[in-house]
């Protein structure tokens, strides 16, 4: 069933409720004719400080995902988003099939993930050195680049900016953000891939582009670039960097 402003395709994103970033973007950049709708899944602990404080972290998120999901299901999207990158890269592969099976046993829905709209993403970019942007503690790192490591890419470097807790990630600004693109352009890779949905990056990512001369793929553009090809929305969008404006 079509509503009046969602007549095209009805979004899903869950988000854990320290989030303020995601669902802006998403909302900024939809074309006409698709809506996006939340649910926030709790984080009684957003501190990232330590690596049991992230363990922490994840852990609820985890727990309040099935939830989250099962609550905008209640919408009728046409596609949920699952806007916590970090769950979907845990364990590689292997890690990303079994959530990817945990989010079928809870909804019909069609899921979109970080993990697999990157890898959809860079096959479409056609390139494999890669750079990763993280605003996660060091914690995840592994997880990151094992699972692109298993996905056929090759993870040149690494760059962390650092956050003291959820909150804190919608903070780092332009000034921040923008030498580490050039850190991570300067080792040689072939495309910079950030994650870490509540870091505002999709329109810095559209202009580090064009003076870096390489792919920057924000994850919250992959996430929607995926959704709406998945629903049959073609779109070319301007300003979110090149794979939403080219494919």
């Amino acid at each position: 069933m079509r509503d009046v402003l969602g007549y095209r395709a009805r979004l899903g994103v869950v988000v854990p409720s320290t989030n303020t970033i995601m669902e802006p973007e998403l909302a900024t950049l939809a074309p006409p004719g698709v809506t996006v709708h939340g649910a926030r899944m709790r984080v009684a602990r957003p501190a990232l400080g330590t690596a049991a404080e992230a363990r922490a972290f994840i852990e609820g998120v985890r727990a309040a995902l099935a939830g989250a999901v099962a609550d905008v299901a209640t919408a009728g999207p046409d596609r949920v988003l699952v806007g916590i990158s970090a769950l979907s890269f845990m364990g590689g592969v292997a890690g990303h099939r079994e959530l990817k099976d945990a989010l079928g046993a809870t909804t019909a829905i069609g899921v979109t993930t970080a993990a697999e709209a990157a890898t959809a993403a860079l096959q479409v970019l056609g390139v494999r050195r890669l750079g990763l942007l993280s605003p996660h503690p060091p914690l995840f790192d592994a997880h990151y680049t094992r699972f692109f490591a298993e996905s056929g890419y090759e993870v040149v470097t690494l760059h962390r900016l650092a956050a003291a807790s959820a909150l804190a990630i919608a903070a780092l600004d332009e000034a921040t953000i923008r030498p580490a693109l050039r850190a991570l352009a300067d080792a040689g890779v072939e495309a910079i891939v950030q994650v870490g949905t509540d870091l505002a990056m999709v329109r810095l990512a559209d202009e580090a582009e064009r003076w870096l001369g390489l792919p920057v793929l924000a994850v919250n553009a992959a996430l929607l670039w995926h959704a709406l090809r998945a629903c049959g929305v073609a779109d070319q969008l301007r300003g979110a960097g090149m794979l939403l404006r080219e494919h």
